[in-house]
C-alpha cells in the first residue's frame, strides 16, 4: 500500500510539474511574440533594439531547450532518451542561451541607466549592435565550454545532457561566475543608480515655491501626513521588480552550478524550470510595465480589432433635432382662446362703423 501511494504521489507531482511547464512554455511564446510585434511595429520606442534582442533570445529558448526539458528523459520531465549527438547539442544550447539571456537583461538595464542618468549625453552610449555582438561572443565562448566536458554516457546510463549534471565538468564554477554573477552585479549597479537618482529627484524641492504665511490654516496645511512615505518609493518599484525577478529565477540555478554534480542532478528539474520562468516573465516585466509599450499595444489592438458598425438614428429622432424642436415650441407656444391677438386700429375702426350702421 505504501509503495502504491508513493508511486501515485510521484506520478501526481510529475503531472502537475508537466502542466506548469507547459503553461510556462505557452506564456513564453505568446508573451515574447506579442512584445516583439509591438516593438517592430512601433519605431519610436526607447531601448527597442535591446527589447527585441531579449524577445528573440527568449523565443529561441522556448523553441529549443524548453521543449527538450519537456520531452527528454532524465533529467528532464519526459521519457524520450537522447543519443550522444543530441545530448551534446542540448548541452551547447543550454550553455549558450542562458548566458545570452542573462547578459541581455544586464545590457538592457545598463542602457536604461544611461538613458535616465545621462539623457543629454548620447555620445557616451555605445552602439547597441556592438554591445549585443559582445553578448553573443561571450555566450558562444561559454557554450563552447560545454563541448570540453565529459562525453555523454552510453544509452543505458543517464546521459547527463544538462549543464548542471556534469555537462561542463571542471568549468562549471567559471561558467556560473560569468553567466550569473557578472550579470547580477551589473544589473544591481544599474538599477541601484536609477533608484538613487529618482530618490534624489523626489527629495529635491520644486522650483518657484512660495513662502509660507503665518496663518493657522497655512500651518495646518503644511503639517506632515499621518501615513509617512519613503521618498522615491514609487521609483523603487521597477528596480526592485527587475532585481527581485532576476534573483528569484537565476540564483537557484547559479547555486546549483556550484554544488556537487550528484546533488545538482537530484534537484535539476525543479531548479531548471524555475530558471525557465524568466523567459515567460520578461515580456510582462520589461514590456507591459512600461507605459510606452502599453500605449503602443493598445493602439495596435484597436487597429486590429474590427470596428462595430455605426447605427444611424432617424433624423426626426436625433437628439439635436429634438432639442431644436423643443426650443421652437417654447418660443412659439400654441395660442389659446383668451390669448387672441389684438386688432389693429384700422380693423377696429371698420368694426365700429359696422356696428353704428346696424
Amino acid at each position: 500500500m505504501a509503495n502504491n501511494t508513493g508511486i501515485s504521489a510521484t506520478e501526481l507531482a510529475g503531472s502537475v510539474g508537466l502542466i506548469l511547464a507547459v503553461l510556462i512554455e505557452v506564456g513564453a511564446v505568446l508573451g515574447n511574440g506579442t512584445l516583439l510585434v509591438v516593438v517592430l511595429r512601433t519605431p519610436g520606442l526607447q531601448d527597442a533594439f535591446y527589447l527585441a534582442h531579449l524577445c528573440v533570445v527568449d523565443l529561441l529558448a522556448a523553441a529549443s531547450i524548453m521543449p527538450l526539458g519537456l520531452l527528454a528523459g532524465p533529467p528532464g520531465l519526459g521519457s524520450v532518451p537522447l543519443d550522444p549527438s543530441s545530448c551534446r547539442a542540448a548541452r551547447f544550447l543550454s550553455a549558450a542561451l542562458l548566458p545570452a539571456c542573462t547578459l541581455g537583461v544586464a545590457a538592457l538595464g545598463l542602457a536604461r541607466y544611461r538613458l535616465i542618468v545621462h539623457p543629454l549625453r548620447p555620445g557616451a552610449r555605445p552602439a547597441p549592435a556592438l554591445v549585443l555582438t559582445a553578448v553573443w561572443a561571450a555566450a558562444a565562448l561559454l557554450g563552447a565550454l560545454s563541448l570540453l566536458g565529459p562525453p555523454p554516457a552510453p544509452p543505458p546510463a543517464p546521459a547527463r545532457c544538462s549543464v548542471l549534471a556534469g555537462g561542463l565538468g571542471p568549468f562549471r564554477p567559471l561558467w556560473a561566475l560569468l553567466a550569473f554573477a557578472l550579470p547580477a552585479l551589473l544589473l544591481l549597479a544599474a538599477y541601484g543608480s536609477i533608484f538613487l537618482v529618482a530618490r534624489r529627484a523626489a527629495l529635491r524641492p520644486p522650483r518657484g515655491t512660495r513662502l509660507r504665511s503665518d496663518s493657522l490654516d497655512s500651518r495646518l496645511s503644511f503639517l506632515p501626513s499621518l501615513r509617512p512615505r519613503l521618498p522615491g518609493g514609487k521609483a523603487a518599484l521597477a528596480p526592485a521588480l527587475a532585481v527581485g525577478q532576476f534573483a528569484a529565477c537565476w540564483l537557484p540555478y547559479g547555486c546549483a552550478c556550484l554544488a556537487p554534480a550528484t546533488r545538482a542532478a537530484a534537484a535539476e528539474a525543479a531548479v531548471t524550470w524555475v530558471a525557465y520562468t524568466a523567459f515567460a516573465a520578461h515580456p510582462f516585466l520589461y514590456g507591459l510595465l512600461q507605459r510606452p509599450v502599453r500605449s503602443a499595444l493598445g493602439r495596435l489592438t484597436r487597429r486590429a480589432l474590427p470596428r462595430p458598425p455605426k447605427v444611424r438614428m432617424p433624423q426626426a429622432w436625433h437628439p439635436r433635432t429634438l432639442l431644436q424642436r423643443l426650443q421652437g415650441l417654447r418660443k412659439d407656444p400654441a395660442l389659446g382662446p383668451c390669448e387672441a391677438p389684438e386688432q389693429t386700429p384700422d380693423l377696429a375702426g371698420q368694426s365700429s362703423s359696422v356696428s353704428e350702421a346696424t
